[in-house]
């Protein structure tokens, strides 16, 4: 027996619903990569406006939150690249040229070594690790915890990365990541991983 494209049921979305259901999920996600409780609120309101008007393209081959989320992402996407191309950066190069000062040696090596972590993988899975997480990358200058967010948490190409937030080089990037990474291996160490445990 064949069942015509026409026969299928059609997946129902209900707007309606999505704030009650879904805002949480939403507004908790734009937070912690915008780190701005108005701009989180407005890229939520933002998301469910386009979600509204895209209804008809769900196709039903993720949750209904999966989708909104994926919208969401967009929308956070679009409004890093745009405030990242008209802030001139002087404040952001400023932070890095004294994290580097306090940092790296002359010759660019670590001023101190970086010592193994103890099992990220399974800190990861506690709900309280997040939170931590969280803060130490809002302790991050703005442009390396997007950054950091960006490439580590979200997993996004290095290439759409450098053209989001207007860095001119693939080599810029890799060094701030590095820098990010570095500070965040700093903070993790003291506010969670206990080095030789």
């Amino acid at each position: 027996m064949t069942i015509s494209l026409e026969e299928l049921p059609t997946t129902v979305l209900d707007p309606d619903s999505w704030l009650d259901d879904y805002g949480d999920l939403l507004f908790g996600y734009a937070l912690a990569r915008v780190r701005d409780k108005t701009l989180s609120e407005d890229l939520v309101q933002e998301t469910l406006l386009a979600g509204i008007a895209t209804a008809d393209t769900f196709k039903g081959n993720s949750k209904e939150s999966t989708w909104l989320v994926g919208i969401l992402r967009h929308k956070i996407l679009d409004h890093f690249r745009q405030s990242f191309r008209e802030q001139k950066g002087q404040d952001e190069w400023r932070s890095l040229l004294e994290l580097e000062s306090n940092e790296f040696d002359q010759e660019g090596a670590w001023k101190t070594p970086i010592p193994e972590w103890s099992n990220p993988e399974k800190a990861a899975e506690q709900a309280e690790f997040w939170p931590v997480l969280n803060r130490c990358i809002g302790a991050l200058p703005e442009k390396l915890g997007t950054l950091y967010t960006l490439r580590e948490i979200d997993g996004i190409d290095t290439d759409q990365i450098a053209d989001t937030l207007n860095i001119s080089t693939k080599n810029n990037l890799w060094v701030m990541l590095s820098r990010a990474r570095q500070q965040m291996r700093r903070c993790l160490q003291s506010r969670w991983f206990k080095p030789g445990t």
